[in-house]
């Protein structure tokens, strides 16, 4: 189940939703495309009530206007909804999904795991298979386009933070931009989820808005806005980190509080708090 794929804590719209959102032409962003490859898409509404259901589908709560759910459930109805996929990693156990020499491995030939969650790295570290990664992650990002989703949040762009030596930045933004483009060629935005050190290379990625898992908590949701403005998602997971994110930038940014495990409505574990 996909839940904050790879999250390790630092430290040990439509019709009216949509209106004032800004409408970009894909063809203005992707290299080498032309005006009859041109599509447009929107990136999330700003100050939007939000709810974070990567975990499993619910009904969104009253005031909700912007839902990420995975990239098997449907979109929730009227709202906008963007797509979750992990992008960079293997689901737990899915490694059989992918072929061998796209698997990281060490100098032991063995697979490189992200201990934190059970997932097998992908291995970007050569531009054919960044290629050939991008077009497997571009058929799920694909079907969100044919489900309607309006936008899509590639997972674990930080995985080379976790890989030990054997992945660089360079890597992520390699595969991310091809990401982006898939994305944009299918009329969604696409989100940059976490990685703050990358932000001011947004532009350079094709990249329309953030979602940041914890920026409150390690004050760090300014450095989001330094490069986003306020097309800034901010998920906490603490009472600590969501009321400090709600002080700071409470009128201006998306702000929810989640449990760790993203669960669903009902769940003994569900938490879910705004500003």
């Amino acid at each position: 189940m996909s839940r904050v794929q790879g999250y390790t804590p630092k430290k040990p719209v439509l019709a009216g939703v949509c209106a004032t959102a800004v409408l970009v032409t894909a063809a203005a962003l992707v290299p080498g495309s032309t005006p009859a490859e041109a599509a447009t898409y929107t990136p999330p509404p700003a100050h939007a009530g939000f709810d974070y259901q990567i975990g499993g589908a619910y009904t969104p709560p009253a005031g909700v206007q912007v839902v990420s759910r995975d990239h098997s459930a449907s979109p929730a109805q009227g709202l906008y909804n963007i797509c979750y996929v992990n992008a960079y990693q293997a689901q737990p156990g899915a490694e059989g999904d992918w072929d061998d020499d796209l698997l990281l491995r060490d100098a032991n030939g063995d697979v490189v795991y992200d201990t934190d969650w059970g997932e097998a790295f992908l291995d970007i570290r050569t531009a054919d298979k960044r290629e050939r990664i991008a077009e497997k992650v571009g058929t799920w990002i694909d079907g969100c386009a044919d489900k309607g989703f309006q936008a899509v949040e590639p997972d674990n762009y930080d995985s080379y933070t976790r890989a030990g030596d054997l992945l660089d930045s360079a890597d992520a933004q390699g595969l991310i931009r091809l990401l982006a483009e898939r994305a944009h060629s299918d009329g969604l935005a696409i989100g940059q989820k976490n990685t703050v050190e990358l932000a001011p290379n947004r532009e350079e990625n094709g990249l329309d808005f953030a979602v940041a898992e914890e920026c409150g908590e390690w004050d760090e949701c300014g450095d989001y806005t330094a490069e986003f403005g306020d097309r800034v998602i901010v998920v906490e997971y603490t009472a600590k980190g969501l009321s400090k994110a709600c002080a700071g930038f409470g009128d201006e940014l998306s702000i929810v509080r989640r449990d760790l495990d993203v669960s669903p409505k009902g769940s003994s574990g569900y938490v879910r708090e705004t500003c």
